[in-house]
């Protein structure tokens, strides 16, 4: 093969450039430049392209964020439109809605239904019709108008109850194991004595209530004024209904009771109802019905008409070695020497992680539970005095450690049911010039309550105060007086034959 002069070899033998074949030097000028020209208009429609490509991504975006902001504008025009038939959808909605609550309002008519009749057997006839002109269909309902009309009938033929005639009975800790209670130990007689049985209890109330007797409160009978005045109330009950007033004294389960037959304390169950908590033999713990507040309770579920307006009785307390079976008495937070007694170093020495702090609040939660309940409380001085028997300095003393003590755990009083049956006079009136009275009236004390079982009812009243007696329902009473107590119940058909006889006389 010849070479070709003057051309390097790919190109003498002939090659293709992008294409086209390149034969000789003399072509490759022309053929170069056409060559050129069209790299040229290449590149020139490639940029055209790339541009024109960029142009369009922008029109894009700017089409793009204009139909954004029409629809945020048509978004935000909405939201303000106004539907020309909103009324009416709210009005057909809320007509709906009526006829929904209407459907399950017959459940909740009965409710007040139920709740207003409780209140009329409780002889709270304005209470009563008040709830039921309280329902807003009321007017339209006839249920309701002939409800409200029975129970203004009713009331209308109530009468007046003398308030000189109310008898006022009362109680200590019932004893729930008469073994225990009436064995030959030093207390015995003493609960033979002023202490009444479960079963003498209950047979008593039993027939009280079917005599037609009805509990009621101290302030039913009189009201004291923000001056301190007090007047006559008005009790109005149905024909052959009669108030009396019903009361606890003590209720403390003292230290020396512990071993005897009674309850430990009260408390609240986890249903939020008070009852007591006893101490088997075994060392187990029983809850129930074993004192006065329980079984009250329980019988006016039973038996509502038994209560006048929800009221139960008065617990009379002392504070020297707490309330309600709980240790909140200073002494059991200072255990100052000079004070601690025998019992309360026994406590200490049984109970080395007893916390003060929690038996007052648990104390407390049984009073506000008891309080909800139609329960109330009175001072029965704090160290279970009788007063003339001290100077007036020492019952300063006792008022002002019960005021201290119990008052913070059961809430003030105007109420002062004496120990031992006690008085600060005689049968005649109060007046200031007795100092005893004129300390104690400064301390709010209104009411006043001594012991006189030899009558059926005694009540007086001065311009600042109400004075009435009380009758011992107990062993003593039932077994020397037992025609004293004929008005209220017969006391062979409720006697304990478990109670030692003789009863042991006193003094």
């Amino acid at each position: 093969m010849t070479r070709k002069m003057g051309l390097p070899k790919d190109l003498a033998m002939g090659t293709e450039i992008h294409g086209e074949r390149v034969s000789s030097r003399f072509s490759r000028g022309k053929n170069v430049k056409k060559k050129y020209s069209t790299l040229t208009e290449r590149a020139y429609r490639r940029r055209r392209s790339y541009v024109l490509l960029r142009s369009m991504i922008a029109l894009l975006i700017v089409i793009l964020a204009l139909l954004a902001g029409l629809l945020i504008y048509e978004t935000r025009k909405m939201k303000t439109y106004s539907n020309p038939y909103a009324k009416a959808l709210e009005e057909k909605q809320a007509a709906a809605t009526k006829e929904e609550s209407s459907a399950g309002s017959d459940s909740d008519l009965e409710g007040v239904k139920a709740q207003a009749n409780l209140l009329a057997t409780q002889y709270d006839y304005d209470g009563a019709v008040n709830l039921l002109k309280s329902q807003k269909d009321f007017g339209k309902n006839d249920q309701l108008k002939a409800l409200a009309n029975s129970y203004e009938k009713t009331k209308s033929s109530c009468q007046p109850y003398p308030i000189d005639q109310i008898t006022h009975v009362f109680f200590h800790s019932l004893v729930v194991n008469d073994a225990k209670a009436f064995d030959s130990d030093a207390t015995a007689a003493g609960y033979n004595q002023v202490m009444t049985t479960i079963s003498e209890f209950n047979g008593i109330i039993q027939q009280m209530y079917d005599k037609g007797y009805v509990m009621i409160s101290l302030h039913d009978m009189c009201e004291v004024a923000d001056d301190g005045t007090v007047s006559k109330k008005e009790i109005l009950l149905p024909p052959g209904k009669k108030p009396f007033v019903l009361s606890q004294d003590d209720c403390s389960y003292y230290h020396y009771m512990k071993d005897d037959g009674f309850p430990q304390k009260l408390v609240v169950t986890e249903e939020g109802k008070v009852k007591n908590s006893l101490l088997q033999d075994d060392g187990t713990v029983s809850i129930g019905d074993y004192d006065v507040v329980p079984l009250i309770d329980t019988f006016v579920e039973q038996h509502p008409d038994f209560s006048y307006h929800g009221r139960k009785g008065i617990l009379a307390l002392t504070g020297y070695e707490g309330v309600l079976g709980y240790r909140t008495d200073e002494v059991y937070k200072t255990r100052d020497p000079a004070r601690v007694t025998e019992y309360q170093q026994k406590f200490f020495d049984e109970n080395p992680d007893f916390d003060y702090d929690k038996d007052c609040a648990d104390a407390k939660a049984v009073a506000d539970a008891m309080k909800a309940e139609g329960w109330e409380f009175a001072s029965h001085t704090w160290g279970h005095i009788a007063p003339l028997q001290y100077s007036l300095d020492a019952v300063k003393q006792d008022t002002e450690r019960w005021l201290n003590n119990v008052a913070p755990i059961v809430g003030d009083t105007d109420v002062l049911i004496f120990a031992f049956g006690a008085d600060i006079g005689d049968w005649h009136p109060y007046t200031h010039d007795n100092a005893y009275f004129d300390y104690l009236k400064s301390k709010k004390f209104s009411i006043y309550c001594n012991v006189d079982g030899s009558v059926k009812s005694w009540v007086q009243f001065g311009p600042d105060y109400m004075r009435q007696a009380r009758r011992n329902l107990d062993g003593y009473r039932m077994y020397y007086n037992p025609d004293l107590l004929s008005d209220l119940f017969d006391v062979k058909s409720v006697w304990d034959s478990n109670r030692p006889t003789p009863v042991p006389k006193m003094g």
